[in-house]
């Protein structure tokens, strides 16, 4: 019988919105096109003027590219001032932190992560069921990339 992962019967965490995973390290918010409709609609503009502003493409190797937010100067996320401006459309990968499968891996990458949230390990009671769907709607979003054309621009 498989070993159960770490966190089945549950982990804490409550966002404090101390802004710890949006600013001070570069990083990369890989974006699906829902996420993109729903900053579109947050940010009140068209697509190609929101990818221009907001977007960069982040080489995968082997010629494949994802689309990402861009980071201001200092690896702020673009949508940091004081807070999260977008925080209500705020894309899945950050609705989700930090029930991510990287961060889960292993109790020890999750009490890593831990030093750098204050939010983990405290607040909100989240379930096992409740992570493994988190981790499930990760696995089904179709992230938007593309095969790179070797030509720059969005």
């Amino acid at each position: 019988m498989p070993k159960k992962p770490f966190y089945s019967e549950g982990l804490y965490f409550s966002c404090i919105r101390c802004s710890a995973c949006c600013r001070y390290e570069s990083g990369y918010v890989f974006l699906s096109k829902t996420d993109v409709q729903g900053l579109v609609q947050a940010c009140k503009m068209e697509y190609g003027h929101f990818a221009q502003v907001y977007c960069r493409w982040v080489s995968m190797g082997g010629g494949h590219e994802r689309l990402s937010l861009k980071e201001k100067a200092g690896f702020d996320c673009i949508f940091w001032s004081d807070g999260c401006t977008v925080y209500r459309n705020r894309p899945l990968q950050c609705r989700t932190f930090p029930f991510w499968a990287s961060v889960l891996s292993s109790q020890a990458t999750w009490k890593m992560a831990q030093s750098g949230c204050p939010g983990m390990g405290q607040g909100e009671f989240h379930s096992g069921e409740e992570i493994e769907a988190c981790l499930a709607e990760q696995q089904a979003e179709k992230l938007i990339s593309r095969k790179n054309s070797g030509m720059r621009g969005v």
